[in-house]
């Protein structure tokens, strides 16, 4: 009967305890680390619940105060714009510049419900344009031609888009290409990304022969005068197709909160 080496016998029972051993260390370990992760994760969620309930009540007070905002500045132009025709009804042959104005306050209007619809921080200028036209505009028979890429613009530069294209749809209704029927607008921009500057062009059409006025109207100055606002560079011409409005303007005017 073959003899039995008892120590070799153990050495198998002795790595296989301490492996036992090893594997519940290890067990210990991990369901520490588990439980310390979940106690790290509730914290990370109730800190998360917080920040949103915290966020969510910051916006609801910001909404809040954009809507009075928006609601006292509604307020304040209707006010001027009541003011303004009280004023003049008195003055003979006035009718010209009471419409003139009562319009200039209806497109600031409109510009404040398009930043309001965008918060105050900036928005699109095809949307710009499409609110600023769409008054002059017929649905059955459109009468602009609207194209061009994406440009999100600041408050500063909403405003003074809107009033500037607000005074040429007021000016081509009474004697340019929108006083008769066959009359177009072309509205077109393009980007360039070498000099980073926006040039945006309004083309009239269709309509009758335009020309120069000897004396330069409070309508004209007030377009060159937006345009120097957004530092950009403003060219009107009088060509035999029609009227033409050239703007050409750093395109850091109209995106970043130094023009404003």
């Amino acid at each position: 009967m073959p003899k039995i080496d008892r120590q070799q016998d153990q050495r198998p029972s002795n790595g296989a305890a301490l492996a036992q051993e090893f594997l519940e260390a290890e067990n210990v370990s991990l369901r520490l680390l588990l439980a310390q992760a979940e106690i790290d994760a509730q914290g990370l969620l109730a800190q998360a619940g917080i920040e949103a309930r915290e966020r969510e009540a910051a916006d609801k007070l910001q909404k809040l105060i954009l809507e009075e905002l928006h609601h006292r500045i509604k307020n304040t132009l209707a006010t001027v714009g009541a003011i303004a025709s009280q004023s003049l009804r008195s003055v003979a042959g006035a009718e010209h510049a009471q419409h003139a104005i009562e319009g200039r306050l209806l497109a600031l209007g409109r510009a404040q419900d398009l930043l309001l619809e965008a918060q105050w921080n900036s928005a699109d200028l095809a949307k710009i344009v499409r609110g600023a036209t769409e008054a002059f505009d017929n649905p059955d028979v459109p009468k602009f031609t609207i194209a061009g890429p994406d440009v999100r613009m600041t408050s500063g530069a909403v405003i003074a888009i809107a009033m500037t294209l607000n005074e040429l749809c007021t000016n081509t209704t009474k004697f340019g290409a929108l006083s008769v029927p066959a009359g177009r607008v072309d509205i077109a921009w393009m980007l360039d990304p070498k000099t980073q500057r926006l040039h945006l062009k309004w083309t009239e059409r269709n309509g009758p022969a335009v020309q120069a006025s000897e004396k330069r109207s409070f309508g004209t100055r007030l377009i060159e005068t937006l345009g120097r606002q957004l530092k950009g560079d403003v060219r009107l011409t009088y060509e035999p197709s029609g009227f033409v409005y050239a703007f050409d303007v750093p395109l850091a005017s109209l995106t970043s909160m130094a023009s404003e």
